[in-house]
């Protein structure tokens, strides 16, 4: 029970939980690090129900396993199990949202390997609060299906889901016709009304065999079509997403925008605003991505809502059953929130200030805004949700993000720039152990994101918390070729500009030696991207660190243009990693000779986003080379090893491995 009330500038914070889950997690002080930083979030998936009394969340615990539970918002409510799913065994839960005070709607997700390739599916589902009434909302395949179409489809619209349906894109495959005159001839992607409660289905939307998503007005109507060429006679998509509109009033579909998805030049439109008879979106503005409204009455009138003179806007905030817009959002040295919307800057700017500066994001609300649920979080804070109620100013503590680290004291994050060797002063975030000031004497280590195009940001990082309390300086670099700085910055993306890029990289190393961090200990960690940037590093400074791990890694452009060839991405892909020298010379697998330091890799044998053949031809280049090198297969994980028990087997494996 509650016990206890808080008053912070007016808002009333109850300092005793009502309840926190999951049950699995442990405090015992003799749990290692590697336990604690490896398990996966504690709260994968928190919603609130219509009326605001109930709160669902999926509790993710050892195995992989994914619980739902129900719990009522009342002070001495018990969390109900609704639905649970077994990651070992393939069927995994990804969210659930409140089709109504009684009904529920999630999306599952399943990957496997089938015949050598990857395979991945996915579904909606509707179950009741209780527990009861599970059906299947995705469009269901018959035998006589012509092939596989493994979209499960989205909810695009939960505003007119009191009678407890939903708008929903489904996928459409066409079936054979022999030996029947009601095989379906219906083939792509199409928007249908499904009843959750009985499964029953109206076409609001034909299906169309090139749209690749739709956008609703949050009112129940379709207003935006997406579609995206294929071009079947060579099995790739076209680089180019064509936008259509229809008009408030219905009627046909019109000609709006597009969008190079390679070069991002053009206007992707990402929410529509009704009430102004618009849609909100991204284009860029003298290099740089900026919010821009299209009118949709046929003038095609555009307004600029947000621009920044320095980063890229890359959100669009929205909130309630109706996804209103409420503001924007973008990073500089910080994650800022810029809310059009006065009431909902003024709420959120009061929270920030009740909870000491954390930053603040509205995960959900209930119908008529009277409650919402919150989640606060910072550089030392991996996140706790709140239930808040603003008539009475209460802020109430739900659960804690990562509850293993709760009794932990993590370390500051700190904004630095650095200088690389043509002088260009590079930003990066700054981690040291908790109790030091300085990194004199440190072992140390660079840790490049992954990508190339995204960048990292101030606020709680398991990875580098992690190497923090293990002892180590931790550097995260957004050298040039990360997203987020606009073009310029950019250049022409991490591969294709390679050498900048890990030249960024490899000086930040050096920075960290030139401010005391022992040379004899300095290692780098990458995933994805940052995988192929540390082995790289390794290539192009190759007496610079004393050890390097790459989770999932690129290491050969040639090998990966060929491997992208074979879906429908290939032709896109092949545009994104370019042709010429670089493919050579920016591949760690060709250059592996020139690597001096011994290489940890880790790679799940289901990732779809890297194949694990990159890891493997790595090894093998090393091997051939006489390196010491170790490559740790995961068979039955992807490309995030999300798994608690995985990750903590790979911390164990990097911390015997690291210099320190």
């Amino acid at each position: 029970m509650i016990s206890k009330r808080l008053m912070v500038r007016g808002i009333s914070i109850l300092t005793m939980q009502l309840f926190m889950l999951p049950v699995n997690a442990a405090h015992a002080e003799d749990v290692d690090l590697a336990t604690r930083f490896g398990a996966l979030e504690s709260v994968l998936d928190v919603s609130l129900s219509p009326d605001g009394s109930q709160l669902a969340f999926i509790d993710q615990g050892a195995n992989r396993k994914r619980q739902l539970y129900v719990v009522g918002t009342a002070d001495a409510a018990e969390p109900r199990l609704i639905l649970s799913s077994d990651g070992t065994s393939g069927d995994n839960l990804n969210w659930c949202g409140w089709v109504t005070n009684s009904r529920l709607a999630c999306q599952t997700f399943v990957r496997d390997s089938v015949a050598g390739n990857i395979l991945a599916a996915t579904n909606i589902i509707a179950v009741d609060a209780s527990g009861d009434n599970l059906r299947v909302l995705s469009k269901q395949r018959s035998s006589r299906s012509l092939y596989a179409d493994f979209r499960g489809g989205s909810v695009i619209d939960w505003s007119s889901s009191d009678n407890g349906s939903l708008l929903m894109t489904r996928s459409y495959v066409p079936e054979a016709s022999t030996g029947t005159h009601i095989a379906s001839k219906a083939e792509g992607l199409g928007v249908d009304r499904v009843d959750t409660v009985n499964g029953r289905a109206r076409k609001v939307e034909s299906a169309n065999r090139d749209a690749v998503y739709y956008l609703s007005d949050g009112r129940g109507n379709v207003r935006i079509m997406a579609t995206q060429g294929y071009s079947s006679s060579i099995g790739q998509f076209e680089p180019v997403v064509r936008y259509s509109y229809r008009a408030a009033d219905g009627g046909g579909w019109k000609y709006l925008a597009q969008r190079d998805v390679v070069t991002n030049e053009g206007f992707e439109p990402v929410a529509v605003d009704a009430d102004a008879n618009r849609v909100l979106g991204f284009q860029k503005i003298d290099g740089r991505q900026a919010v821009v409204a299209i009118s949709l009455d046929g003038a095609a009138q555009t307004t600029v809502v947000y621009s920044h003179p320095e980063v890229d806007v890359d959100d669009i905030i929205r909130v309630g059953r109706n996804g209103r817009i409420v503001g924007v959002s973008f990073a500089t040295d910080r994650r800022v929130a810029v809310m059009t919307d006065p009431a909902m800057a003024k709420m959120t700017a009061a929270l920030s200030k009740a909870l000491g500066e954390s930053s603040i994001v509205v995960i959900d609300a209930s119908a008529d805004e009277s409650r919402y649920i919150i989640r606060a979080e910072a550089d030392t804070d991996p996140g706790v949700y709140y239930l808040f109620t603003p008539a009475a100013q209460e802020l109430r503590p739900l659960l804690l993000s990562r509850e293993p680290l709760s009794d932990l004291k993590l370390s500051r994050v700190k904004a630095i720039d650095y200088a690389a060797a043509d002088g260009t002063r590079i930003p990066a975030y700054l981690t040291l152990p908790p109790s030091r000031a300085d990194m004199k004497g440190l072992p140390a280590i660079v840790m490049p994101h992954g990508g190339p195009s995204a960048r990292d940001e101030w606020g709680f990082d398991w990875l580098a918390q992690y190497f923090a309390q293990s002892g180590y300086a931790v550097i995260q670099p957004n050298y040039r070729g990360s997203a987020g700085y606009g073009d310029q910055w950019y250049e022409n993306n991490g591969f294709q500009s390679w050498r900048t890029a890990v030249g960024d990289v490899a000086d930040a190393g050096r920075w960290l030696i030139s401010q005391g961090a022992d040379s004899g200990k300095l290692s780098i960690v990458g995933w994805s991207y940052g995988g192929y940037a540390a082995l790289q590093s390794g290539v192009l400074a190759p007496d610079l660190f004393r050890a390097i791990v790459a989770i999932a890694p690129v290491t050969d452009l040639a090998q990966l243009k060929d491997e992208t060839s074979r879906d429908g991405g290939g032709r896109i892909n092949a545009k994104f990693i370019g042709s010429g020298p670089h493919i050579r010379e920016g591949s760690p697998a060709q250059n592996a000779s020139l690597i001096n330091a011994p290489v940890l890799m880790f790679h799940g044998a289901l990732d779809q986003n890297v194949n694990i053949a990159q890891s493997r031809t790595m090894l093998r280049a090393l091997e051939n080379s006489g390196n010491r090198v170790e490559l740790v297969e995961y068979s039955d994980l992807a490309h995030s090893l999300e798994a608690s028990e995985a990750r903590t087997d790979m911390l164990r494996k990097i911390t015997a491995f690291l210099p320190h």
